[in-house]
């Protein structure tokens, strides 16, 4: 089995940093995995996606026309992005800066407050690892507690944010896990 996830927003929002941290989540349970990142013409305030994608045999392209995955921080990935997804795949949303909904009725779109939720942890910036717990707390590519180590020894070096992030992930995973989807 393969899955295809973009994850896609404004650079300096993390997304970039999200799926890097799936790529190594995935990487430390054995999984096969590619990882390619992608900027806009300025790497603050323009556009950033990145394709993960996470196999259990071996992954012919890291390149990815129709994902089975979107996480999408911003309204331009939204757009550009949602009409992508092959049917039947998964959409999630960060709900406080995506006012508007994919005219997609072929898809799951999750919808969560991944800035609020980051807040509520103790730093806006965490609000790309909500979004990445939101993700496997819908979607298990990899397991909780594997991502959390991998997100521990991310920030090792920065320790002041480890546990804001962990929070975040963890409000996101947890919120995905209930099944409680903004409307």
């Amino acid at each position: 089995m393969q899955t295809e996830v973009i994850m896609a927003g404004f650079g300096g929002q993390g997304v970039i940093t999200a799926g890097y941290l799936l790529a190594q989540a995935a990487l430390a349970e054995e999984r096969e995995v590619t990882w390619l990142p992608s900027y806009g013409p300025e790497m603050r305030g323009g556009t950033a996606n990145c394709t993960v994608v996470v196999g259990d045999e071996p992954i012919g392209s890291p390149l990815v026309s129709a994902p089975k995955v979107a996480v999408v921080m911003n309204r331009p990935s939204l757009e550009k992005f949602a009409p992508k997804l092959k049917p039947g795949g998964l959409l999630v949303v960060d709900s406080c800066l995506i006012p508007i909904r994919s005219d997609r009725t072929d898809i799951r779109e999750f919808r969560i407050r991944a800035d609020d939720l980051a807040v509520s942890a103790g730093s806006r910036k965490g609000a790309n690892l909500a979004m990445l717990g939101a993700l496997l707390g819908i979607l298990p590519l990899v397991s909780r507690e594997t991502a959390e180590k991998i997100i521990g020894k991310h920030f090792a070096k920065k320790p002041q944010f480890i546990e804001s992030n962990l929070q975040a992930f963890l409000l996101g995973f947890e919120q995905a896990k209930a099944g409680k989807s903004d409307e």
